[in-house]
């Protein structure tokens, strides 16, 4: 037997020998139970001795092997090329390696392998089941406890533990709605609760500054007198179409205005929501019944 290739033979053995033993040291690959760890000792056995005995081919050319064939007619300072077909031997490890890498990665190991994340993602599915089945039927005041507490952590960091808002950044939940919110919604429109008021607002349903002023005022005030400025203002704007005759709003097609509601809150919660003083994200981690605790919450705050 040519040395080159007894070379080859003994550093493919020690090489798979030597990624056996590291990966097998518990020694659940000699017992069947580690197949993914027999797959990575099948793939290191292919890609060790196809490398090796491929660079040995190429060696042995290099040193044995004459050109032969029919030169192709470009040539580069006197270099030609042979018009040399791709050997089947390539064509067929290239097509091998292809078919075998895309079942190794769709199947043998990284798409259907284990995945803590998985694992984490599946319990939590499995914990938020057991727990919106066990509070789906909580009374009023029990409701209202566990939205405090979702509150506390979710919510307090920006709207702070009285629900007060933080100035310029987090808006006071002890009330329904700044003036300053009511002006820049006219004037730009919302488009922020998709998911139970698709249809949004256009913007400038009001172009007059007075008008926009009073219907501000009006809101702000909690609708108190429907022969006012703002009264009339608010009903030829068309808004009494959406929110209805006094603000209280009207399900899928405007939130409620003089007030909270479990509705509205939700939707903010879903969905997020822009105003003049910013952007609230939307709160994706909580619950169906933890969005409606916490809802249930912020609108005992204003009664």
């Amino acid at each position: 037997m040519n040395k080159l290739v007894l070379y080859g033979i003994i550093f493919v053995v020690a090489l798979v020998g030597a990624t056996f033993a590291i990966l097998d040291a518990n020694g659940a690959m000699a017992q069947g139970k580690d197949v993914m760890g027999q797959l990575a000792i099948f793939g290191a056995v292919a890609i060790a001795a196809i490398s090796t005995f491929v660079i040995i081919k190429y060696i042995r050319q290099m040193q044995y092997d004459t050109a032969t064939g029919e030169l192709a007619d470009e040539n580069w300072d006197g270099i030609g090329e042979y018009k040399n077909e791709l050997p089947f031997g390539w064509a067929v490890i290239f097509l091998g390696l292809t078919i075998w890498g895309m079942w190794y990665f769709l199947i043998g190991y990284p798409v259907n392998a284990y995945s803590q994340i998985g694992e984490y993602n599946k319990e939590v599915a499995i914990h938020n089941a057991e727990f919106e089945a066990k509070h789906a039927n909580m009374d009023a005041a029990t409701l209202k406890d566990m939205g405090q507490s979702v509150f506390i952590v979710q919510c307090a960091p920006c709207h702070g533990l009285q629900a007060d808002g933080m100035d310029g950044k987090a808006a006071n939940l002890n009330h329904r709605i700044e003036k300053a919110s009511i002006v820049h919604t006219i004037k730009n429109g919302a488009n922020n609760m998709k998911t139970d008021f698709a249809g949004g607002m256009p913007p400038m349903m009001l172009s007059d500054d007075a008008d926009i002023d009073a219907v501000a005022n009006y809101i702000v005030d909690g609708f108190p007198d429907g022969n006012s400025t703002g009264a009339t203002a608010f009903v030829n704007g068309g808004c009494t179409g959406c929110h209805g005759n006094q603000g209280e709003g009207i399900p899928y097609v405007g939130p409620k205005l003089n007030g909270f509601d479990i509705a509205m809150v939700s939707s903010v919660l879903k969905d997020g929501k822009k105003s003049s003083i910013g952007t609230m994200p939307a709160f994706k981690n909580l619950t169906n019944i933890q969005t409606k605790a916490v809802a249930a919450y912020v609108s005992s705050l204003s009664k």
